[in-house]
């Protein structure tokens, strides 16, 4: 009897097993089904069809440039490609009702945060709701301060003084081909670490040695992006499953990471942190979430490395093609410095209109982030009257706004330092009109120091070197990557100035 009743307990639990996974199954084919269908990937559209078949790259070298091209073409200033479920915009009036208007309606949502999320974790950059409004409100406080920006300004002063300044005097005047885009990288990374932890990477010594750290955040950086150009997010996480091909060196990439940050908060806790000014031990006096603190910390790593090193790429590139700007800024040094050799002020900088106009050109035409994407939360109406679907994919793309006739006159491809100055001072524009850093509640609030660490070296290597790219007429070729990152780096060649 009771052989017999367990046998009917194992027959029922076979069959259970069975009926379970069959619909398991069933409903895992199903949902598949559904997914695609929704990715519209019949879509015949010319628009979808060019993406699809990467046709667009028989006329284009830059995704952005195609981009650009289409929505220079469109009556609104937007597109839909449809087979990514993404409308791309480049009208100021968009970009407003998106970053202020409806603000709500328009967080970075959860298929972004997905994406970024091995990487960013739970970081200010890949949230929204009130862990963003918390770590807004703790990371305005901190980066708001007098202190804190004269922190961020000894840094870069000591890291121009001590390492960048001898690099390039080490290389002058003997032909040797220096790539500029490694050096500001390497430049911004030790920058940002002694900022961010209180640790030197000692990336720019003049051996230019290899750092495990810097390599793992740029394969993970670069991996991270890919993503986000699969037609199909199915096949990433798909990769990531079986964790095979660009997802295996993602997650060897992201181990590095926390590995190392996790070792930098271990140490901090045991030798004390309260007078440090590094962020990490700002932030640990608020937060005692080991994982939280390596997610806040490794964002702000993330923004104030790339975004800098690409910045100040893309201006020398254009510094090289127009003398005239370079021989400007050198004369309005003289003039607010005189003779003087002692690095420049806080205030002196303030005097430097054109300077700082020059770097709001260079950003215009280059942005360091060329696109930004929101997820809708519910229907909605644009400006320009597109339809938003609820959880639309909606992109405002500055790369292309610096490039519409319709934004910035006939002479938008120009580099025109002028077109910011009213008088010989600097006048700012719409910052919906350029959105390079963000505006509305999510206004980059690293913008003030970013933009003093880029003058500090543009003042540094003008003022001392000529630097001159060779084939400077070539148009810049984009690499993937969360910043705009030149593919194959910028050579450059650098002479000393004659006194």
């Amino acid at each position: 009897m009771d052989s017999q009743l367990s046998l009917w307990f194992c027959s029922m639990s076979t069959a259970f097993c069975f009926v379970f996974f069959s619909f398991t199954l069933l409903f895992s084919l199903f949902s598949l089904l559904i997914f695609v269908l929704r990715l519209k990937l019949w879509c015949t559209c010319k628009t979808c069809q060019a993406y699809l078949t990467s046709s667009w790259t028989k006329d284009f070298d830059n995704l952005c440039d195609w981009y650009t091209h289409l929505l220079k073409n469109s009556a609104t200033g937007t597109i839909h490609i449809h087979v990514l479920g993404n409308i791309i915009t480049a009208n100021p009036a968009n970009v407003e009702h998106m970053l202020k208007t409806r603000f709500e309606n328009y967080p970075k949502g959860k298929p972004f945060s997905t994406l970024l999320g091995d990487l960013l974790g739970r970081g200010i950059f890949n949230v929204d709701g009130d862990s963003w409004k918390f770590q807004r409100k703790m990371a305005s406080l901190e980066l708001g301060g007098v202190s804190v920006r004269t922190h961020a300004f000894d840094i870069a002063g000591s890291e121009i003084q001590s390492r960048l300044l001898p690099l390039l005097s080490s290389v002058a005047g003997k032909e040797q081909v220096l790539d500029l885009q490694d050096i500001f990288r390497r430049f911004s990374f030790d920058n940002i670490c002694k900022f961010s932890f209180g640790l030197d990477p000692g990336c720019l010594e003049l051996s230019l040695p290899v750092s495990d750290l810097a390599e793992a955040f740029d394969l993970a950086s670069k991996f991270s992006a890919q993503r986000a150009l699969a037609s199909s997010s199915l096949i990433w996480k798909v990769k990531r499953l079986l964790n095979l091909g660009s997802e295996k060196q993602l997650k060897e990439a992201i181990k590095v990471v926390d590995e190392f940050a996790e070792e930098m908060i271990k140490q901090r806790r045991e030798e004390g942190f309260s007078d440090r000014h590094d962020l990490l031990s700002r932030f640990m006096g608020t937060i005692n979430d080991h994982k939280y603190l390596r997610d806040i910390v490794v964002s702000f790593l993330l923004a104030g490395r790339d975004t800098v090193a690409s910045g100040l790429t893309s201006f020398f590139w254009l510094l090289s093609q127009h003398p005239e700007v370079e021989s400007a800024i050198r004369e309005e040094v003289e003039r607010v410095m005189g003779s003087s050799e002692q690095f420049a002020s806080f205030n002196q900088m303030r005097e430097m209109h054109y300077l700082h106009a020059a770097l709001y050109e260079s950003l215009r035409l280059f942005p360091p982030v060329q696109f930004d994407s929101k997820f809708a939360q519910e229907d909605d109406i644009l400006p320009d009257d597109t339809f938003v679907r609820k959880g639309t994919r909606v992109t405002y793309h500055p790369y292309a706004m610096g490039r519409m006739e319709r934004i910035w006159g006939p002479d938008c491809l120009h580099y025109k330092p002028e077109r910011w100055l009213q008088n010989g001072r600097y006048v700012p524009e719409n910052l919906y009109k350029f959105p390079v850093f963000q505006a509305g509640k999510r206004v980059c609030l690293g913008k003030e120091i970013a933009l003093v660490e880029m003058k500090c070296v543009v003042l540094a290597v003008v003022r001392r070197f000529n630097i001159r790219v060779p084939h400077s007429n070539q148009a810049p070729r984009f690499a993937a990557g969360l910043t705009a990152t030149l593919r194959g780096g910028l050579p450059i060649l650098v002479q000393e100035r004659e006194a």
